[in-house]
């Protein structure tokens, strides 16, 4: 689920969410299609969104060879805040077993066919779904080296609590530098704004509204660019274990957060 680990440290006390600037709404209620993201048709209007030539990076969580390489995982990186932790985790899965790596990648790859689609430069922390890794520490510095206009970190949730259900966008919080304030609140809200519309619901367990301010997640907190993290359900939830586990549902997850990042782009 998370940058560090499936199982976190408890989250920090949630603090007030600063009211969003009117130019974050998302334009759109209109619920994302299960169908692959296509361009939109361009007639060369003014009006199209200023995306062409903007540089994302997405971050899908965790990594097939993980568990196979314990020692490799398990050893200590620089956290931010003074803190470390280990390099990565295994991630969590379904109770059927599809796991939270084989999720995150699928969607990732998803996401990035879609906004590569209408010009956008995109850059993945990791390139396939059986390697080791990187370090949390390490995705942190690709999006910094790619000077990226938003790094976006993808992850699914393993709660056995009653009833846990719904997403949450996590961003770090108190901010470390002036990326990590407004840009990444910014970040955040247009994530789950648009996540939001296409019917997807708000997590019942974790977070306010949809959004969760964090100082634990080392990947957050060692960004100097604009950074959020998307806790996209439960896989312990039978419902939305059966959407992260099928392509349709995998889909419908893409098409949402790649249209939120499009709308925090324009």
């Amino acid at each position: 689920m998370l940058l560090m680990a499936c199982q976190p440290d408890p989250p920090s006390p949630i603090q007030p969410i600063p009211p969003a600037p009117p130019e974050t709404s998302v334009s759109s209620s209109a619920p994302v299609s299960s169908a692959p993201v296509t361009p939109s048709s361009s007639s060369g209007s003014p009006s199209s969104p200023p995306v062409s030539g903007k540089v994302i990076v997405l971050d899908p969580g965790h990594n097939g060879g993980n568990g196979s390489h314990a020692a490799e995982i398990n050893k200590q990186v620089p956290a931010g805040r003074g803190q470390t932790k280990p390099c990565n985790t295994t991630g969590t899965s379904t109770n059927a077993g599809y796991p939270e790596h084989a999720f995150t990648f699928d969607v990732a790859k998803r996401v990035s066919a879609a906004l590569t689609a209408k010009g956008i430069k995109v850059v993945m922390t990791r390139q396939d779904d059986s390697g080791v890794g990187p370090c949390v520490d390490k995705r942190a510095a690709t999006g910094n080296s790619a000077n990226a206009d938003a790094v976006i970190s993808i992850h699914a949730d393993g709660s056995n609590s009653a009833g846990a259900h719904g997403f949450h966008v996590a961003y770090s919080s108190p901010p470390l530098n002036a990326q990590q304030g407004e840009p990444s609140t910014r970040l955040a809200r247009a994530l789950r704004d648009g996540i939001r519309d296409a019917g997807i619901p708000t997590s019942t367990y974790l977070g306010q509204a949809g959004l969760a301010p964090r100082a634990d997640l080392a990947g957050l907190n060692l960004s100097t660019r604009p950074a959020a993290l998307i806790e996209c359900g439960n896989m312990r939830n039978a419902d939305e274990a059966a959407a992260m586990a099928s392509p349709e549902g995998r889909q419908r997850y893409a098409s949402a957060i790649a249209a939120a990042i499009e709308s925090y782009l324009a």
